[in-house]
């Protein structure tokens, strides 16, 4: 079973193709560029390389979000247009989820964070069981210094990853001091591999199902909750 995978949830781009043998191909970028633009000749250029043609193609995953609410749109709306067409399963993980992938060895908590403004993060806590990524609670969105306190509170030591861990390095460590600890900037970024391979075997949607396929953003768009807002002030 050939896998594709796409990550447009955050500043990182990635695309990749695997199967149950190996990881064919790989592409990511970590840029502030406009996503909309670059993912279908990412996806073109990879297939290409990899000798593959779309029908090559059995099975789609997509990172579902949370993360910036214009990438994760992006990216749920390619996949589904491509699955729909190719009338292959739609699987979707959730973006934390996929940061925390990459450590496998680690034995902890793993918090992947996103910034979400406003001294709130998009947060997921995991561990390792084995070899088996656990969530020990569901994705949120929270303040930070609940996020600390929570932490905290918990009592051993916390992997904190993520592009967006370094704009608040500063109060995690005045906070949580050796308890937490942080990756290598060769790590921040999500792997659209790691992405592919968590979908590998998991069940997917099909057929018409494909169009109730939603991001889950965690939140309202900013736009709609000002809408909301104003609205509920009308009555």
């Amino acid at each position: 079973m050939n896998v594709l995978a796409i990550d447009t949830s955050n500043y990182t781009l990635g695309v990749s193709i695997i199967n149950e043998e190996k990881v064919i191909g790989e592409y990511i970028t970590n840029l502030k560029k406009n996503h909309s633009i670059r993912v279908m000749p990412a996806i073109e250029g990879l297939l290409k390389d990899c000798d593959m043609t779309p029908q090559n193609i059995d099975k789609i995953v997509v990172a579902q979000g949370p993360g910036s609410y214009t990438g994760v749109r992006i990216g749920v709306t390619i996949a589904k247009t491509l699955a729909w067409s190719l009338q292959v399963p739609l699987v979707g993980v959730s973006s934390l989820k996929v940061l925390a992938a990459s450590h496998l060895f680690y034995n902890g908590i793993i918090c992947p964070l996103f910034d979400a403004r406003r001294s709130q993060v998009y947060r997921g806590l995991y561990r390792y069981d084995q070899t088996e990524l656990v969530s020990v609670v569901e994705d949120r969105l929270v303040l930070l210094p609940d996020l600390l306190e929570d932490l905290k509170s918990r009592k051993e030591p916390v992997l904190f990853v993520g592009a967006d861990v370094g704009i608040h390095r500063e109060l995690i460590t005045q906070e949580l001091g050796e308890q937490a600890q942080f990756v290598p900037i060769t790590h921040q970024n999500p792997r659209p591999s790691e992405l592919a391979y968590m979908g590998l075997n998991k069940e997917g949607v099909s057929g018409d199902a494909i169009h109730a396929f939603v991001p889950q953003y965690l939140r309202l768009a900013e736009a709609e909750a000002k809408w909301r807002e104003a609205n509920e002030n009308d009555e």
